[in-house]
């Protein structure tokens, strides 16, 4: 039964698609790695909890085929702010986030990281 369950979470994550804007932070690297980790042996691991593990797999199943959003449908593709879902993704990407926490950074800190980094590059030689 182990067996028919690790090929369960395999196909999951096959389908699963991977966001490329959202390095180090997508949800499906973060599933892929903790199946890694529950089927170390593969087909051969030893489940300490079938229910829990197959509770787990059905409620992954449900987000990765938008059930909820689908039973719940809204009435407008925008937040209460007028922000449309394409506009989310772009402001969520980590390219964006990494430009927006430089430009949170005051201008001494800017000049230390500079020098620093400098200094650094002298000591090297």
């Amino acid at each position: 039964m182990a067996a028919t369950r690790y090929r369960r979470f395999l196909r999951l994550c096959e389908e699963w698609p991977v966001e490329e804007t959202k390095r180090q932070r997508d949800l499906g690297v973060f599933i892929r790695q903790r199946v890694a980790q529950a089927f170390r042996e593969g087909e051969n691991t030893q489940i300490a909890d079938p229910q829990t593990c197959d509770q787990m797999y059905e409620s992954l199943v449900r987000i990765h085929n938008n059930y909820y959003k689908n039973k719940y449908p809204r009435l407008k593709d925008t937040s209460f702010t007028g922000v449309t879902v394409q506009d989310c993704k772009m402001i969520l990407a980590t390219d964006i986030l990494k430009q927006m926490e430089d430009m949170k950074k005051g201008t001494w800190k800017k000049l230390r990281e500079r020098f620093y980094a400098k200094k650094s590059e002298e000591d090297l030689k």
